[in-house]
Order: structure tokens, then sequence, then C-alpha cells
């Protein structure tokens, strides 16, 4: 399956590469000078998948932590948003081969997948990936990919998340889940995490949307049935967060959030964690693949920590006294 994923993308890539995207076309491995002892400047490619709060920290974590460890001079990023279009991935990905970049980041799945499918021998690292295994189709997973690729995960314990709605929502009966069907990660939280909610005592409805034209149908449905929601890290989700705010704010129903930037948008509590720290993470780690020599291949998925996190507007006018251990979203 990669080695025809892989032949499909190199074909791709003579057809995408004419269409071309601001920013690309500076070569690789450059240096500041002509001199010899000249710092090497890195070029590094980013591919983000959509524009919303949580991926945009990301990007900027990662930029922060290379900039600081490099110099500004020493590194260039060609960063593209490929608008939550994943064919635009794969014709951005495909650009920053051509390129020849030192390392691209794939922030989001389907970014890291077309990323995938067009290298297997330049370093690639994911950010905001909630599983590694299921985006890669890794059946033998030992915690780190074996190929060209490592990165950070986003996905906070799902057995945390559900213990965090029994506090907040003791009496509540049914949760609705709400996630896109296109998303694998999301489908994946979703079969996850509940056994975990039905552990609590509650009985789960799965709410599925296509993409944002169907998402206020679904989520009005969903409102109808259940006594709350709960979102995974789901970025079309994360992208339309105000609109589901909208109609579950308009009903009374609260939202669990999988990350912070939803719960920001329509949610009552998140097991958060720090995007930006997420990102921070993941540069750390290319600085050890660029500077340090480490092996992408057998560099282990790494996370980050989390904290609860609740919106104080959304709890007060819905009636939900927050416990001790709780902070504030920002």
């Amino acid at each position: 399956m990669n080695k025809t994923k892989r032949i499909i993308a190199g074909s791709l890539a003579a057809l995408t590469i004419s269409l071309g995207f601001a920013g690309c076309g500076e070569s690789a491995s450059s240096s500041s000078s002509d001199s010899g002892d000249a710092a090497k400047v890195y070029n590094i490619g980013i591919c983000q998948l959509i524009q919303h709060d949580a991926l945009d920290a990301a990007t900027k974590g990662f930029k922060d932590a290379l900039t600081e460890k490099l110099g500004a001079d020493n590194v260039k990023f060609d960063e593209q948003n490929a608008q939550g279009d994943s064919q635009n991935c794969i014709t951005i990905c495909n650009q920053f081969v051509s390129s020849n970049y030192d390392l691209i980041l794939g922030n989001g799945t389907a970014a890291l997948q077309a990323a995938y499918t067009a290298t297997d021998t330049i370093p690639i690292l994911g950010t905001s990936v909630t599983n590694y295994a299921t985006a890669l189709e890794i059946s033998d997973w030992k915690g780190y990919t074996g190929i060209n690729i490592s990165g950070t995960t986003d996905l906070a314990p799902l057995d945390q998340q559900a213990e965090l709605a029994k506090e907040l929502l003791p009496d509540k009966k049914t949760v609705g889940i709400l996630y896109c069907s296109a998303e694998a990660n999301s489908k994946y939280q979703v079969d996850t995490i509940t056994p975990y909610f039905e552990k609590e005592g509650y009985t789960v409805k799965e709410y599925s949307f296509s993409d944002s034209n169907d998402l206020a149908a679904v989520t009005t449905t969903a409102c109808d049935e259940a006594d709350f929601l709960y979102i995974p890290t789901d970025n079309t989700a994360a992208a339309n967060a105000e609109n589901v705010n909208n109609i579950a704010f308009e009903k009374k129903i609260p939202v669990i959030a999988g990350e912070e930037g939803i719960c920001k948008g329509c949610g009552i509590a998140t097991l958060s964690i720090s995007y930006y720290d997420l990102g921070k993470k993941t540069g750390e780690m290319a600085y050890d693949i660029l500077v340090n020599g480490k092996d992408v291949s057998t560099m282990e998925i790494q996370n980050a920590s989390t904290t609860k996190k609740y919106d104080a507007d959304r709890c007060k006018a819905l009636g939900i006294e927050v416990p001790d251990g709780f902070e504030t979203v920002e």
C-alpha cells in the first residue's frame, strides 16, 4: 500500500508542480553566504490543513522553537494552508519535495498523509495528529513509525475526558458524539471513548456530518436527542465551532470539547492541551533531526501534558457548577 501511494504521489508531482504556491521555489540546503564557514540555512515546508486556533498555535510554536534554536537567519519557512482540502495538501507537499526542502511539517492528519505519500526520504514531522497508527495504516504499532516520519499527538486521554464529563454533568443520561465522518482520526476517537462514556453510565449516540454543509442539520438533531454533546479533536468541527454554539447554546445543551479551541467556540469544558506547546515540542524534534542527526524513523511520538479547563460564562449561563481543579479557558 505504501509503495502504491508513493507511486501515485510521484505521478501527481509532475502535474501539480506547475500549479505552484506562493512562497515556494527556493532550493533547500542553501547557505547564508558563499563562505564555507557560513551557517547552514535550513528550508522547512509547513503544510497546515486548515486555519483555526489550534492548528495556528501549533504552527507558531513549531516556528518559534526552530527560530530560537537555529537563529532567524538560519531557517526559512514556506508556510502553506490547504484550506481544509486534502488535494491541496497533496499539491503543497509535492511542491516541497520538488524544492528538496530539509524537512516537512504536516499540521493535521491529511497534511501528514500527503507528505507521507510525497516522499520516503525527506524527514517528516506531524503535529495536531490524533493517532499515527490510524493515519499511516500501521498495524503493528510500536510507538514509532519505522519510516521517515515522527511527530506529536494532540490526543488527550479519552478515559479522562469521559470522567471530566461525569464530574460536571453527573445527572445527564445521554451523550451525543458529534464528529466529521471524513476525518479518520475523529472516528477513531469516537470508537475509543464510547466504552468510557458507557462505563460512566451514559447512553451514547453518534452524530456524524460529512462536511460543513450538513453540520447545522446534524447538530440540531443531536441537540434534540441528547442531553449533552461531546466533540473530539475534529478539524471541521473546530473550524465551525461558532455554528455549533449558535445551535447548542440556544437549546441549552452543554458541549464537552476534545480540545481548547473547540471549547472556546462552543464548549463548557475540556481536558486541554496547549497546541502552542505541542508545536514547540515538534520544533525541538526537528532541531534534533536537522542538527543532532537523530533518526526520525526511531523517534517516538510525543504528547503534551493536560489541564482541566472550563468556560466560565457558558457554565454560569447553563447553571453548571465547576469543582476545584479547573482553570478558565483563556
